[in-house]
């Protein structure tokens, strides 16, 4: 009888943890339990202690809210220009509704990946080769419009797609490197041919710059000679008209005739006289001659004159 006893109450004791462990069920944060009674959706519960209905209410899925990265195999896609090129990328999402997620489709993560291949395919099939590197964001953000539209019926959000990685085939991208090398070589022939452009536009500017203020310097020092030249004359038609002045202009004429004559001797050994050496005293009373007329006009007709035996 007490060995009866016993077994009733171990019995009744796992009947009891059997019940509890199919009631109680504690939900972990960021969690969504999905309850169905007799096999219909019943309620969804959230983070917490919650006690079900024994063999009537259990839980049917399970879900995590939080923030998913899910790897998109990589796959091959034809450009516009007709290149193959394998790409993969990694996608990331997360569950709003956790019903939506355990009814609205039987399996969300492997429909959203065969869903993001395929607009993937779709979205590189209308650029060429050469823009699927530049448009590697406008490519991510059509993908996760398209796949965002499509999970809503799922109770999914889709957060953003990333390409990690776009393989062109091996003669493609050797070709690409050769056209990249060329690339480089043109931009560099273009900079050396615009430095040396440029070094000789600054050398032309620098030679015009020299050449104007050559002849600056130039015009002013004739005409610094030419104002010494007119201020010289002056003084010497001012020095005539004082006492002394026509006697030491008769010495001046003579000097300079005897001097240049001089020369001539010096510098050819045929020498041509006049037919008399008179002459010498003729040329010096000649350039003379019209200062000693002083009925002609006072102290401004001698400077006159004086002036006019210069130019002889």
């Amino acid at each position: 009888m007490g060995t009866e006893t016993l077994f009733a109450v171990g019995f009744v004791v796992l009947l009891v943890i059997i019940v509890i462990a199919k009631t109680a069920i504690v939900v972990p944060q960021q969690s969504a339990f999905i309850v169905e009674y007799l096999g219909k959706y019943s309620k969804n519960l959230q983070a917490g202690f919650h006690l079900l209905i024994p063999f009537v209410e259990k839980v049917a899925y399970k879900h995590s809210l939080k923030e998913r990265a899910i790897d998109v195999a990589e796959q091959v896609c034809i450009t516009r220009d007709n290149v193959q090129v394998g790409v993969d990328g990694v996608l990331y999402l997360k569950i709003l509704d956790a019903r939506k997620a355990s009814y609205g489709i039987g399996d969300y993560l492997f429909g959203i990946a065969q869903l993001a291949q395929t607009t993937l395919r779709s979205e590189i099939g209308k650029i060429d080769l050469d823009r699927t590197f530049e448009e590697r964001s406008h490519i991510n953000s059509l993908v996760v419009e398209e796949l965002d539209k499509a999970s809503d019926p799922w109770g999914v959000k889709v957060l953003r797609y990333e390409i990690k990685n776009i393989n062109p085939p091996h003669d493609v991208l050797s070709a690409m490197e050769k056209q990249m090398r060329a690339e480089r070589e043109k931009r560099a022939v273009i900079l050396t041919s615009e430095g040396e452009r440029d070094a000789k536009i600054n050398k032309a500017e620098g030679e015009k710059q020299s050449m104007i203020r050559v002849a600056e310097g130039n015009a002013a020092a004739i005409l610094l000679r030419a104002t010494a030249t007119a201020e010289g004359l002056r003084k010497v038609g001012e020095s005539l008209t004082t006492e002394g002045g026509g006697r030491a202009m008769e010495l001046r004429i003579a000097e300079q005739y005897l001097g240049e004559f001089g020369k001539l001797a010096h510098e050819s050994n045929t020498i041509v006289l006049p037919a008399t050496l008179t002459d010498v005293g003729s040329m010096i009373t000649l350039a003379t001659g019209l200062l000693k007329k002083k009925d002609s006009g006072g102290n401004g007709g001698r400077g006159s004159e004086a002036r006019e035996s210069l130019r002889v």
